[in-house]
């Protein structure tokens, strides 16, 4: 698709919605951070097959944050500052290893998606719902190419086997809900993918904040990435342990992908930010998988996940407020503000 010519088909006259705004500004700013990321972990690979998939997701990241802000400066919306060269150290030393890049990739492309997929059915003008389409398919596209990749090398931990079921069945009995008490039916294929899923993203979170805490400056900022860490942790061994129980295999960590380096690749800005976004989109992966598990005790692990983790980023919030780094989103006009004027 040649996205300056989707570009300059804007409707004329027709204003950008708020819906259009927010998720245009999410999409700039994450983008605009992950071009920082993949610029410096460029520099520092060696597999060809992974440098090409990096390639392949930094020009993404580079086209998605150019067409976002044509957008913006041909309808009159201020571009976000977000991140610059200024925020990236390309010749700091490698942080992490090879390996690492792909487990990242999916873990960034998964965050990606659901802002995608949600934008698209909430945009109304056509040009940015092409966009929108546009960059769904694209990262749909990537995250397969790094799946394929991950096969080939060996480096691919499918999900638990259950038995092929050889007949359809219904639930019969109230018990099916219990979780904690009485007779507790055995995990479900919903539940265990998504128990797989959530061990997955938290054992990558739990690599980048092993990384970002030996390379940050502040001490505030390594304490929270440290939190971070233990929070990682706690949920990997929840997830874990409801699995095992089940007899069925945990996903292993990706820690031994993190080297020694203690020489920032990244300013303090860019690396609160990164966490405090990926653990925001972390209580919509624990919203959507309590929606599917129907047994009461993962409901309530769940929402003690999202307690957890609405703490961790309200903290990070607070933290880059009072640092000076929280950039606002645009936001609706102060009523009360411009009637005192």
């Amino acid at each position: 698709m040649d996205i300056e010519k989707m570009i300059d088909n804007t409707e004329t006259n027709v204003k950008l919605t708020s819906a259009e705004i927010g998720k245009l500004w999410a999409t700039y700013m994450g983008n605009s951070m992950s071009k920082c990321v993949l610029n410096y972990y460029l520099n520092h690979v060696e597999d060809q097959d992974i440098q090409q998939v990096l390639q392949q997701a930094l020009h993404l990241s580079e086209q998605f944050v150019d067409t976002i802000k044509n957008i913006f400066q041909r309808d009159n919306v201020a571009v976000p500052v977000a991140f610059t060269e200024e925020d990236v150290n390309v010749g700091a030393p490698r942080l992490y290893e090879d390996e690492f890049y792909l487990h990242y990739l999916k873990y960034a492309a998964k965050a990606g998606m659901s802002i995608y997929i949600i934008a698209i059915p909430i945009m109304t003008r056509s040009d940015v719902r092409t966009f929108f389409t546009h960059c769904l398919n694209s990262t749909v596209k990537l995250i397969n190419e790094v799946n394929d990749i991950l096969a080939a090398k060996g480096y691919l931990i499918k999900p638990p086997y259950i038995p092929m079921p050889d007949e359809t069945d219904f639930v019969t009995k109230q018990n099916y809900l219990n979780g904690f008490f009485g007779d507790v039916r055995p995990l479900h294929a919903l539940e265990i993918a998504h128990l797989y899923d959530n061990i997955q993203n938290n054992a990558t979170s739990k690599a980048v904040l092993i990384g970002f805490g030996q390379v940050a400056k502040l001490r505030q900022v390594k304490d929270y990435f440290r939190k971070g860490k233990e929070i990682c942790s706690r949920h990997i061994d929840i997830c874990s342990e409801l699995l095992t129980k089940e007899d069925l295999p945990a996903l292993p960590l990706v820690d031994h992908l993190v080297t020694e380096s203690t020489f920032s690749p990244f300013s303090d800005k860019l690396m609160m930010f990164h966490k405090l976004d990926m653990f925001a989109m972390r209580i919509r992966n624990y919203g959507n998988s309590m929606a599917v598990s129907a047994r009461h005790d993962l409901a309530a692990k769940y929402a003690k996940f999202i307690v957890d983790v609405g703490n961790y980023v309200e903290d990070g919030a607070n933290t880059m407020i009072d640092l000076g780094w929280m950039e606002q989103p645009p936001k609706a006009a102060d009523r009360d503000a411009i009637v005192k004027k």
